[in-house]
């Protein structure tokens, strides 16, 4: 069993939205694991159609020793042509799973990918400008297992 004990997002605070998404995952492994944990981070724009969501990138990490571990996750980023132009200035998740032995992925981390209460950023075109994200960190313990 895996008890996730932090979540850190290590790229700068106002990242370009073209800019990779960086993690540092801590977490601690109750017993040892002989095999790889699969983590993903999956980027949802739309919930209306899970059909675009994207899979940003995929790690295999293992085998785990007893105790605390830590490793880094560096994603890139969405695709903003595959955001339907009517959730561009909408709400955004991303998504940290992890699975062990072909379980079920194990929804981790939602996190908030836009600026609640802040506009974003136009170009002259007044469309949005997919320039900046923020991204909070999550430090309350999860788990997997």
């Amino acid at each position: 069993m895996i008890a996730i004990r932090s979540i850190d997002f290590t790229s700068p605070a106002r990242a370009r939205f073209n800019e990779n998404y960086k993690f540092k995952i801590t977490f601690e492994c109750m017993s040892p694991l002989e095999d790889d944990v699969e983590w993903k981070l999956i980027f949802v724009s739309s919930p209306d159609h899970l059909d675009l969501d994207q899979e940003l990138d995929d790690c295999l990490v293992g085998p785990i020793p007893v105790g605390i571990n830590s490793f880094e996750f560096d994603a890139s980023p969405p695709d903003p042509t595959r955001i339907p132009d009517e959730d561009i200035l909408g709400v955004a998740a991303i998504i940290l799973t992890g699975s062990y032995k072909d379980q079920d992925q194990q929804p981790l981390s939602p996190y908030n990918a836009s600026m609640p209460g802040a506009p974003l950023p136009r170009d002259y075109s007044g469309q949005p400008s997919m320039s900046y994200s923020s991204v909070p960190n999550a430090n309350d313990s999860m788990a997997i297992g």
